[in-house]
């Protein structure tokens, strides 16, 4: 009882709501508190780990540190980010089709932590190419598992949280991550050990962790609920949500054109390199700079997407677009190299990019209805991944234009996602 107890407080100290939830029956509202506190530990679990592997810096210094030739190391992106929303399309129905959801969110967090595992191993016994393959096959994994993650997870969290609380627990979860993630970063700029063994023990920590995460969502409170109607067959067929669900479309529109506040962050650093020498440092910078924005803003974009995610969009595309346009104006000014520009800029593109993963995510959930929010999510994330394939192609094309221009048009692209964002009904009213 007195644990219930704790529960309830901890849940209404943090949502600091006490109304009946919308869209969960009565047997859902009464484990909600414990249901939200496992969610936020499973979730901040998960995201540290996330921070501590990131491919776009941690991975690629390893492959680079190993030998690996350039081709590895550009591989290790579009990866992870395509594998991880391309194959939901063909998981969504299966998930459809269980009473419970919650035992494919654990098991690809156990995908997530065995395919870091081997990544470790692989960082210790491995060098040049032979590395960078096994890498990229042990990351084609781990997006693989996290892909069923992401499939899943709305799923429950719509049948396990109340409406106006999912944009609270994902932001809260994001934040408490966020200490983590600067204390690595941190570790990183001191040099208070050698590089490959912070790298080695971040990755190893983040095994860890995921395994962890995967055993406390097992332990969710999610109530039975008939399997879908229809499940099996072919997968594509989920498709048609593009022709039958106007917002779903704009909502992809939206979200694609905001795919830009996650491209630039290199080619930022690109802007700062003429100092020369001080690449780790740049990377352990971007690596401060995301979290202490995932730290202070995550949470509060939280709760704005519980009162108008459709806001949030519209907010997160401005920000995405001043940061890049001020990068731009800062290097035509000669003050892109000081101290504090790259840091300043680099700060607000990240709180831009938590905003559009807190706005969509939480409009996507709060939008679909609820015995198709797997469809749903499996159908948009399928699109980005496709976009996010077709933009390897456009960062070829980008490296001719310079920096400069490409950061342009992202700012531009930010700013059209800002616009479409309009055109999103609202749907926390």
């Amino acid at each position: 009882m007195s644990d219930t107890s704790f529960e309830e407080t901890l849940f209404e100290t943090l949502t600091d709501d006490s109304d009946s939830p919308g869209g969960l029956d009565e047997d859902a509202q009464a484990v909600e508190p414990g249901n939200f506190l496992r969610h936020a530990m499973s979730l901040t679990a998960s995201k540290v780990a996330d921070g501590l592997i990131d491919p776009k810096l941690v991975l690629s210094w390893l492959l680079s540190s190993l030998g690996a030739s350039a081709l590895f190391v550009g591989l290790l992106v579009p990866i992870r980010e395509a594998g991880a929303l391309l194959p939901q399309l063909f998981v969504a129905d299966r998930i459809r089709a269980m009473p419970r959801r919650k035992w494919f969110w654990a098991a690809g967090s156990l995908g997530q932590g065995l395919a870091t595992a081997g990544i470790v191993l692989a960082g210790l016994t491995l060098d040049g190419n032979a590395a960078g393959a096994v890498i990229c096959l042990l990351v084609a994994l781990l997006a693989v598992s996290r892909s069923i993650c992401s499939a899943s997870f709305k799923d429950v969290l719509g049948k396990t949280v109340g409406k106006t609380r999912r944009g609270s627990v994902t932001g809260l979860a994001s934040s408490f991550a966020s200490v983590g993630v600067v204390v690595f970063a941190l570790l990183l700029l001191s040099g208070v050990a050698e590089r490959m063994v912070l790298v080695i023990g971040a990755l190893t920590l983040a095994a860890g962790l995921w395994l962890a995460a995967g055993a406390v969502f097992s332990t969710l409170r999610e109530m039975r609920s008939p399997g879908a109607a229809g499940s099996g067959g072919n997968p594509l067929r989920q498709l048609k949500l593009l022709s039958e669900d106007r917002q779903l479309v704009v909502l992809i529109v939206a979200r694609g054109l905001l795919v830009s506040t996650a491209l630039a962050p290199p080619y930022l650093v690109l802007l700062g390199q003429e100092d020369g020498g001080q690449a780790f440092g740049r990377l352990g910078a971007l690596v401060l700079a995301s979290a202490v924005a995932s730290l202070i803003s995550s949470y509060v974009w939280g709760r704005l997407a519980d009162r108008s995610s459709r806001n949030v969009l519209r907010l997160a595309g401005v920000a995405g677009a001043v940061a890049m346009g001020g990068a731009v104006v800062l290097d035509l000014l000669g003050q892109i190299g000081t101290v504090w520009a790259l840091p300043a800029v680099l700060f607000v593109l990240m709180v831009a990019y938590h905003g559009v993963r807190q706005g969509r995510s939480t409009y996507l959930v709060d939008m679909a209805p609820p015995e198709a929010r797997a469809s749903y999510t499996a159908v948009s994330n399928t699109v980005i991944g496709v976009l996010l394939l077709a933009s390897g192609a456009f960062g070829a094309l980008a490296s001719l234009m310079g920096p400069n221009a490409t950061l342009c048009v992202f700012a531009g692209m930010s700013l059209a996602a800002a616009v479409v964002a309009t055109r999103l009904a609202e749907v926390e009213a």
